[in-house]
Order: structure tokens, then C-alpha cells, then sequence
């Protein structure tokens, strides 16, 4: 053993020599220290963590321990929302005037037309593919429909372009509107959708979007909106007629021309009318007629704007203001009887009055 320890000493016995020699020469450092970048700093933090561990560790998943949602719940819910916004097609409906010529529409923007599938005659419909688009679900295609009454549906179309495809219709408009009316909408397109179509808030969701979905979804929306100004126009001859109503209660009376209350009469006769003939509420699409899921998207559409409830109260109020121009016609009607037995009576006392003077006179003269 001792033998060994003297050939262990006399071979470490340089090493450690060369060892002492070196400690004695004062060392320079390798490199120039500088102050760490953040990069640097957040690496060496990243190393001075907490190792990984192959066993994972037990984490609470209580309720409490979160003040709200749990993140990846709210990201998922947040995507969500989003991917339900995403892909949606704009359809924006608007009721600017009560005519529009559409065959000088038509001669016009005849290479846009898109060739009728049915009879009907009210209305035309238009692709365009001039400007730029940034829904690329449903291609740079445009599409609007015109309707003869002054509605205009246009599908996938922006804000900033819709000022555009309005213009091609004023131009053959007659009786523009003072404000023109708007209603907003959506279509979403969902091809691996087990039904042809499903209903959802502001928006239906279809197996596919074609050319005669669009005549559909435009003919609702296009009587919807006409549908909101009549109602307007009639709401504001209800409200003429209860301001006469809360005069004739104070007064006793009411002053009211004839002519005026004639215009009131063709003004209420006439929105009727263009609601039952020209917007033809009542008259069935030919395009739903020959095929049910046309005819189920129509149906859907129609209770989902109410349209039989909202004509039901338009009835109910142009009934107001009938009754109450037959009322206010009897009471003119009285008044002119009432002149008019007045007129009777004062030519009956003149005539008496006459007659008593030649009495006088023939007597005088005797």
C-alpha cells in the first residue's frame, strides 16, 4: 500500500507545480462584460426557473380560483363569436322612391341582368363583378334586386359602395323619398349543413346561396321595408286624426276642409292599395311554388319579419282612419245642409218680405 501512495505522489506532484505557477500570473478576463440586453436578462430568468418535472404536478381546478371565466373558456367563446361573424354575406334592403322604371333599368345595365327564372314582372335582378371586394366567402360577386315599387335589395355589398349601386336605381326613380328607409340582414352559407336551411339571430344560414335564394330573401326584405313605410304614412294620418279628435273634445267643433279630408280619403285608399297590388303582400313567388326549399326559406323569412302581423295592424289603423273620415264626412255633410236650410230660409223671408212691401203699396195707392 505504501508503494502505491509514493507512485500517486510523485505523479500528481507536477500537476499541481504547474498549478501553483499559474495561480501566481494574475488572470485577464476572457471577454469584455457588459450590461445584459432584455433578451439576455429574460433568458437567464428562463434558466434560473423552475425546472420542468416529468411527474406533473396536481393543479386546482375549483371554481374560486378563477375571478372570472377561465381563459381558454373566454378565448373559445370569443373565437366562437368569431367564426360566427365570419363568412356572413350583408344584405342591405332600402325603400327610396314608389316607382322605379325597370324597363329603362333593364336597357341600361343590360349585360348585368341576370335572365328571370318565373313571370313576374316587378322586378329585376342584377350581378355585378366592378369592384374589389373584401368578403371573400362569397367571391367579388354583387348582386341586387329592384323591385317596381321602390325596394332594392343588394347582397354582399360594403358600406362605402352602396351609394354606388344606388345611383343606377335613382336614376329611373319617380317620387323619391324625402329620408330613405334601411334594414340590415346577413346569409350565411354553410354547405355541410344537413337541411337546406337554418334560421339564427339577424341572419339564415343555407346549404348554398344561388340566384333564385337571392330573388327570395330580396322579395321578403322588400316588401318588409315597403311594407314599414306605409305603415309610417298610415301612423301619420292616425295621428292627424287624434289631434282632431282631442280638439273636437275641447272645442265642441273642428275646422276641417273638404278638400282636405278628400285627400285624406285618397291618401289612405291609396297606400292600401299599393300595399295589396304593387308590393303584392299576398301574391306566392313562383320560384317558391315549384320548389319546397324555396318555399320553406320563404315561409321563414315571412315570420321571421312578421309580415301578416304588421299588415293585421295596418288593416286595424287605415279601419281607424276610415271610420273616422265617414264621421267627419256626416258631420261636413250636416253643416252644408244646415247652410244650406239656412239659404231656404233667408230667400223664403225675403220673398216675404217683398211680398208684404207690394201689399203695403197697393194699399197706400187704393
Amino acid at each position: 500500500m505504501g508503494r502505491w501512495r509514493a507512485a500517486a505522489s510523485l505523479l500528481l506532484s507536477p500537476v499541481a507545480a504547474a498549478g501553483a505557477s499559474k495561480s501566481s500570473v494574475p488572470a485577464k478576463p476572457p471577454f469584455h462584460l457588459h450590461r445584459p440586453s432584455a433578451s439576455t436578462s429574460f433568458y437567464f430568468r428562463f434558466l434560473n426557473s423552475r425546472p420542468f418535472s416529468a411527474i406533473p404536478s396536481r393543479v386546482s381546478v375549483e371554481a374560486n380560483d378563477y375571478d372570472s371565466e377561465p381563459p381558454f373558456y373566454a378565448q373559445s367563446q370569443s373565437q366562437a363569436k368569431e367564426d360566427e361573424e365570419t363568412g356572413k354575406i350583408p344584405v342591405k334592403a332600402y325603400f327610396l322612391c314608389t316607382s322605379i322604371n325597370l324597363k329603362s333599368m333593364q336597357a341600361e345595365n343590360l349585360s348585368n341582368v341576370i335572365p328571370p327564372t318565373s313571370r313576374s314582372s316587378n322586378y329585376i335582378a342584377l350581378r355585378f363583378c366592378d369592384f374589389p371586394s373584401e368578403n371573400t366567402e362569397f367571391g367579388v360577386w354583387r348582386y341586387m334586386v329592384v323591385f317596381q315599387y321602390g325596394s332594392a335589395v343588394l347582397f354582399n355589398v360594403e358600406d362605402h359602395e352602396v351609394d354606388g349601386y344606388l345611383d343606377l336605381v335613382t336614376r329611373h326613380a319617380s317620387g323619391l323619398l324625402p329620408e330613405m328607409r334601411k334594414d340590415d340582414y346577413a346569409v350565411k352559407e354553410k354547405p355541410q349543413l344537413d337541411e337546406d336551411m337554418q334560421g339564427g339571430p339577424d341572419y339564415i344560414v343555407l346549404k348554398t346561396l344561388d340566384t333564385d335564394s337571392i330573388r327570395i330573401i330580396g322579395s321578403v326584405l322588400g316588401q318588409s321595408i315597403a311594407l314599414d313605410y306605409f305603415v309610417s304614412q298610415v301612423d301619420g294620418m292616425v295621428e292627424e286624426f287624434a289631434d282632431i279628435n282631442r280638439g273636437m273634445e275641447k272645442t265642441g267643433t273642428f275646422t276641417m276642409h273638404k278638400k282636405k279630408l278628400l285627400q285624406l280619403v285618397g291618401k289612405a285608399n291609396s297606400n292600401l292599395a299599393d300595399v295589396i297590388l304593387k308590393v303584392g303582400l299576398f301574391e306566392r313567388s313562383e320560384i317558391a311554388w315549384r320548389d319546397a326549399k324555396y318555399a320553406q326559406i320563404h315561409e321563414y323569412l315571412r315570420e321571421e319579419y312578421e309580415v301578416t302581423q304588421r299588415f293585421g295592424n295596418l288593416d286595424f289603423k287605415l279601419k281607424f282612419v276610415e271610420h273616422n273620415i265617414h264621421f267627419l264626412q256626416e258631420v261636413l255633410q250636416n253643416r252644408k245642409s244646415d247652410l244650406l236650410e239656412w239659404c231656404i230660409i233667408f230667400l223664403l223671408s225675403i220673398e216675404n218680405i217683398i211680398s208684404l212691401y207690394e201689399i203695403v203699396r197697393d194699399s197706400s195707392a187704393a
